[in-house]
Formats: C-alpha cells, sequence, structure tokens
C-alpha cells in the first residue's frame, strides 16, 4: 500500500507477562543470531560434522519402511570423505534449482506481480475492507488458511502474504495477519471440511503397515474425516484467539500506514473490479471444466493427482494474472504490453533476497537428508516410545508428542508416517486401538510444530514475506511469533482428541477409536 512505503514504520512491543517476556526472550536470542542466510550455512556446517561423528560411532537403524515397502538398514553417512565432498559439489545447483519452494513462489509471483502492479489487489482490499465486519476478519483469514491446505502448497504462496495485506487494509499490523494465515496454512495442515490428497497417502502407508505387522485389516482415505471436519472449527476458534489476545498485542501499534489515504473506491476501480470479477468467474468456468467431467482434460487415468502435484501453480499465477490484466486495461492502469512486463519484473525483483536464502536452506535441508540423521532420529525416537512402557492414553499423548518433535527434523508427512507406522500401528493396534486412531493421533503431532521448524521448506519463504514489513525480522522474530500457536494448537488437539476418547464418538465414517 501507498502508506506503506511512504511512511516510516514504528512499532512497540508489550512486555508484560511472564510469556510474553519468554516470547522476547526467544525473538532477542534469535534475532541475535546472524542473517538467516548464515545461519543456514552454519546449520550446513553442524550437519557435516555430526555426521562424521556419527559415522564414525557407527550410528544404525533397522526398520520396516510402509512408504518404501522393504525392510532397510541406514547408517549415518558422512559429508567430510572425498564422496561427501563430491556430493555437496556436484549437487549444489540440483539441490537449489530441485527446492521445492523455489518454482512455485516464483511461478505464482508472476500473476501475483500483476495484479498487485496493475492495482487490482490494493483495490479488492479495500473494497474487502469496506465489506467485511471488522470483528471477523481473523477468523476468515485463519478459516481460510486452513481450508487452502486442500490445494498442496498454494496457502503458502498466496494466502499468508495476503494475509499481511489484509490485516494492512484494516490498519492492523501485517505480521499478525501474516502468523494468522500460516497458522492456518500449516498449522492447521490436518483439519479441513473436505478430503486432500495427503488423506488418501497417508491411508496407504497405514495400510502397508498393518500388512507388514501381519494384520489383516485396512483403512479408508475416509478413515479420519469426522474428527477433522471438527477440528477446522478448532483450529479456526484457538487461531483467532491467539493472533488477537497474544500475537496482535504483542506486536504493538505498526505505524507504516498513513492514516489519511483514501479507503474509497474510484469510479475506475469499480469498473475494473466488474471486469476482473467476470474474467475471473470465465476463469474459473474453464477450470472446472477441464477438471471435473468424468474424461476431463487435466485428468490422468480418472484422477487429478498430476495435476494438484505439478499443474496447481501455472493455474494460481493464471488466477492472478487474467483479472490482472483486464482490471488494468479497463481501470487505465495497463497502456501496453510494456507495463505487464514491468509489472512482472518489480516483483521478480522483490524476491532476490529470498533466492539467496533459498539456495543455502536447500543445501542444509538436502545435506540432512543425505547423512540420514533424520530417519536415524525419527527411528531412535520410535524405538524409545515403544521401550518405555506407557499404556493407556497416556501413550497415545507420548506418540503425539514425539511425532511432533520428530516434525522439527523431517518435514515430510508421508516420509515420517512410512517410518513410524510400522511401528505404532501395530504397537497400538495390540492395545486395542484402531489403525485409524493411530494415523489420526499422529497426524495431530505432525501438525502442530510446522510452523517453529527451519526445516520446513517454506519456513525461508515466511521469513522473506515478514521482512517486506519489518526489516529487522528474522529466525528468531518468526518463530516467537508461532511459537503461541504451536503451543495452544498441540494443547487443544489433544483435549479434543481426550473428549473424543472418553466419548468413543466415531472419528471418520466406520472408523472407531477402539478395536
Amino acid at each position: 500500500m501507498k502508506g506503506e512505503r511512504q511512511l516510516k514504520k514504528v512499532q512497540t512491543k508489550k512486555k508484560n507477562g511472564l510469556f510474553n517476556r519468554f516470547l522476547n526472550v526467544v525473538e532477542t536470542a534469535g534475532n541475535k543470531l546472524p542473517h538467516p542466510v548464515t545461519i543456514f550455512i552454519l546449520f550446513a556446517l553442524l550437519v557435516i560434522v555430526i555426521s562424521e561423528i556419527s559415522y564414525r560411532a557407527g550410528v544404525k537403524v533397522s526398520f520396516y519402511d510402509a512408504k518404501s515397502k522393504s525392510e532397510q538398514t541406514l547408517s549415518a553417512i558422512s559429508l567430510m570423505n572425498a564422496e561427501g565432498l563430491r556430493y555437496m559439489i556436484n549437487t549444489a545447483v540440483s539441490n537449489f534449482t530441485s527446492f521445492a519452494p523455489l518454482g512455485t513462489v516464483l511461478v505464482a509471483m508472476l500473476g501475483v506481480g500483476v495484479a498487485e502492479g496493475t492495482g487490482l489487489i490494493n483495490a479488492a482490499l479495500k473494497r474487502l475492507v469496506l465489506s467485511t465486519p471488522k470483528g471477523l476478519i481473523t477468523a476468515v483469514v485463519v478459516f481460510a488458511g486452513v481450508m487452502s491446505n486442500i490445494a498442496s502448497d498454494a496457502g503458502y504462496v498466496v494466502l499468508v502474504p495476503l494475509g499481511a495485506l489484509v490485516f494492512l487494509g484494516f490498519k492492523r499490523h501485517p505480521i499478525a495477519g501474516l502468523a494468522a494465515a500460516f497458522a492456518g496454512v500449516s498449522g492447521g495442515f490436518s483439519a479441513n471440511l473436505l478430503l486432500g490428497t495427503l488423506d488418501p497417502m497417508l491411508a496407504g502407508i497405514t495400510n502397508e503397515a498393518l500388512n507388514a505387522g501381519g494384520i489383516d485389516a485396512t483403512i479408508l482415505p475416509t478413515a479420519n474425516f469426522y474428527f477433522l471436519f471438527v477440528s477446522t472449527f478448532l483450529i479456526t476458534i484457538l487461531g483467532t484467539l491467539v493472533t488477537e489476545k497474544i500475537v496482535e498485542p504483542r506486536l504493538g501499534e505498526y505505524r507504516g500506514i498513513d492514516p489519511n489515504e483514501s479507503m474509497e473506491v474510484t469510479k475506475e476501480e469499480k469498473r475494473g473490479l466488474v471486469a476482473a470479477g467476470i474474467s475471473l468467474l470465465l476463469f474459473i468456468a474453464l477450470l472446472l471444466f477441464l477438471t471435473l467431467p468424468q474424461n476431463a482434460i487435466l485428468k490422468v487415468e480418472g484422477n487429478l493427482d498430476a495435476f494438484i502435484h505439478d499443474g496447481l501453480v501455472p493455474m494460481i499465477m493464471l488466477f492472478f494474472l487474467i483479472p490482472g490484466l483486464v482490471y488494468g486495461v479497463v481501470s487505465g492502469s495497463i497502456k501496453n504490453d510494456k507495463d505487464v512486463v514491468q509489472a512482472m519484473s518489480k516483483s521478480m525483483a522483490t524476491m532476490g533476497g529470498y533466492l539467496v536464502l533459498s539456495f543455502f536452506a536447500a543445501q542444509f535441508i538436502q545435506y540432512f537428508s543425505y547423512t540420514n540423521l533424520g530417519t536415524v532420529l525419527a527411528v531412535s525416537g520410535a524405538e524409545f516410545l515403544k521401550g518405555i512402557g506407557f499404556t493407556g492414553f497416556p501413550l497415545v499423548i507420548a506418540f503425539i508428542l514425539v511425532a511432533a518433535f520428530i516434525n522439527l527434523f523431517i518435514g515430510s508427512a508421508s516420509a515420517k508416517w512410512g517410518i513410524m507406522a510400522p511401528v505404532f500401528v501395530p504397537m497400538l493396534y495390540q492395545l486395542g486401538f484402531t489403525p485409524e486412531f493411530t494415523q489420526l493421533a499422529y497426524r495431530i503431532g505432525d501438525s502442530t510444530t510446522n510452523i517453529i521448524s527451519p526445516l520446513m521448506s517454506y519456513f525461508a519463504v515466511i521469513v522473506v514475506f515478514a521482512q517486506k514489513y519489518d526489516e529487522d525480522s528474522g529466525i528468531g522474530t518468526l518463530i516467537s511469533t508461532m511459537l503461541p500457536y504451536s503451543l495452544i494448537f498441540l494443547v487443544g488437539w489433544i483435549f479434543l482428541l481426550a473428549l473424543w476418547y472418553v466419548l468413543g464418538f466415531p472419528i471418520g465414517p466406520n472408523a472407531f477409536i477402539n478395536l
């Protein structure tokens, strides 16, 4: 927004309260660390050293991986030898170019850049501010974030920065809006009113774990649907309360907004919005035609898996690009093709810092994977929990906490479940818990710590988004801001699961807690 660029930002943070003081310590300590790029370099060096120590100590783990359907024995692999050196040098470019968020963000930003450069986003936000009750906006942002996870990673690219802009339009702190959207998108990853791509993926791994354990049973992708449906409202309520009662008061007042900036929508903007809306509806109709019919063009063998995995990002780009172009032509903000290219170029120029950060973050994450340290940690954690002798619901809580801890080090939900399912599904089955319930407990732990893990693929992206509004923001700022969501989501979800356990409700169609 105009005022954001013109006025110097001034923030004051409230220091009262024990929890706030704790968060301030986390932020201060985190931000006293070097630049995030330097931190990822240091992390990578630390992985190199630990990998050598683990290799020399002969660290290895044996387990059945339900994802690959095979017995595996993995040893820690050192990077401090000739083979490791060759790996680090020869894969540096491919690590960067295959970094999942890189292409997703840059391609989507081409469309977003046009929508922003032509003024469409600004006009749409003004219309939103004038038509939406102020008291509902936080809940709407969190809820939209939760629902976005059905579209794979789209929420990280679209909704998180949009949440910041929405809050800015309401003259509220944009980082609070960013946090609310991020909490919904990532912290609420296992909550939705609809089934997503993760449901059949996890169910398939659970079924393989049952088969490997000699258990004659299978579960359906709908196994956790009832609980996840209700969880959508739980996460929306908790996310709203955390944003308004903890995060926003702690961030203090954001003064990077011109108080005299008019929120009136001009006649040109109104005409542009109407035309953009019509073009967007036509685009959505075309997209539905390409995806919904039984023999739709974008379906492969009757399903949309390939489209969701690979084709959704270009559609997101067009989702913003087409109405952005139409708005620009009708409102007069686009005079020729040069204006369009300039808007795209300006959008790309703002991502320079992200490109640098992505290169080093990608190296660190790939080193961690190559050395098998994440898998060693996951298997060791599973074996530890198996051996401590817990039974009943306390074991379930311990299982959730272990899954949440391991999630800090392994981002992929299916990869972790492939390792943990063969251990915990048969173990909890012998204690009378259904595999559907075990999978549900895992999903709670897997979701709640996404938002505080630097190893989460999109974490670096969110840091860059935050720095747009506070150039001093770093990893410490983001972790301290998101930590209340992580803790309260974890406690709230465990409480809901305990209530469900006591009442004995089904957790999905023909899916129960006890055998």
